[in-house]
């Protein structure tokens, strides 16, 4: 049952906004909701400022804390989520039994898909890089390093929660020069997940390809993973399936080859080769020799013609 009453639009301007909550075809990157649990440490605070910093404008940060058990209670947390709009949530919180603790989870039809539970072990904020910043509204690079986010199914939606949480617009090319955001994300054999946030430089190599340096511009922070709750296969693929519009519709007698080119076969009726016109050139003319005999083979089969009558 849902928390919010639905009223029927009364302005042009209330439809358009009841219109735009509806499922679309293509669906634009999702808002994150920030918010604060009972208490907060000041690790937790600078956390969720510097992730509302990268995540700018794409985010709502409330203010208010909030008492919410997310793994007793989801019912507050997707309340919040439906009234600010938003598919993902960030809350951060603190306790005796669970210090420095961060869920991050995701919503699907206002209901709890997955979620996952952070603690920190080592952060370093923005303001703890003296340096360079980059602007707002940067897609950034995602690097998942090493083999071990394949592992478990736990791990896969950790990585998939992690990249939609950094998501933004679908882009059809770029160009190397906007590529100036790097976010790594690193699982280690003690399941320590190490972030680190790189601002990408091009710099001069006297070749037509530049040279490419990483500077660390925070925030880092290394987490141990704590809680999961993953939804059912079953709603997962549902919450991952798309409309037919979008389906790729496979296109016949194209094959690819190892290289990668394309070959298409065509079908074409049968030719009429005797009947086709040639280019009217003086070799292929016919000799007078050869159109006395082809009016004398017509004459003879209209003679023959007649004798039958």
């Amino acid at each position: 049952m849902s928390l919010l009453r639905i009223r029927k639009p009364k302005t042009r301007k209330g439809k358009k906004v009841l219109v735009s909550r509806e499922p679309q075809v293509l669906e634009p990157a999702k808002n994150v909701l920030f918010l604060e649990g009972r208490k907060c440490s000041g690790a937790i605070k600078t956390l969720l400022k510097d992730m509302y910093q990268l995540k700018k404008p794409l985010c709502k940060m409330l203010n208010r804390n909030n008492d919410i058990s997310p793994f007793e209670d989801t019912s507050s947390l997707e309340f919040l989520t439906m009234k600010n709009e938003c598919g993902i949530f960030m809350m951060g919180s603190t306790s005796k039994k669970r210090p420095d603790n961060l869920v991050l989870g995701r919503i699907f039809e206002n209901e709890l898909l997955d979620m996952v539970e952070l603690g920190i072990k080592h952060y370093q904020g923005l303001a703890d890089f003296p340096n360079e910043k980059i602007g707002t509204c940067v897609k950034p690079c995602l690097i998942f390093n090493g083999p071990k986010w394949a592992q478990t199914e736990e791990l896969r939606r950790l990585k998939n929660l992690f990249i939609d949480l950094f998501y933004r617009e679908k882009v059809e090319a770029i160009r190397l020069q906007g590529i100036e955001h790097a976010l790594s994300f690193t699982l280690l054999d003690d399941m320590t997940v190490c972030i680190r946030s790189y601002k990408i430089l091009l710099k001069k190599s006297g070749q037509k390809t530049p040279r490419i340096e990483l500077t660390e511009i925070g925030p880092s922070v290394d987490f141990s993973i704590r809680r999961t709750k993953i939804a059912s296969d079953d709603l997962y693929k549902q919450s991952r399936k798309q409309p037919k519009v979008l389906a790729v519709k496979k296109k016949k007698n194209l094959t690819t080859d190892a290289l990668g080119t394309t070959h298409g076969r065509v079908h074409i009726d049968k030719q009429k080769i005797q009947k086709i016109q040639t280019r009217k050139v003086k070799a292929l003319k016919k000799t007078p020799e050869e159109r006395k005999e082809e009016r004398k083979k017509k004459k003879n089969d209209l003679k023959a013609a007649k004798l039958d009558l």
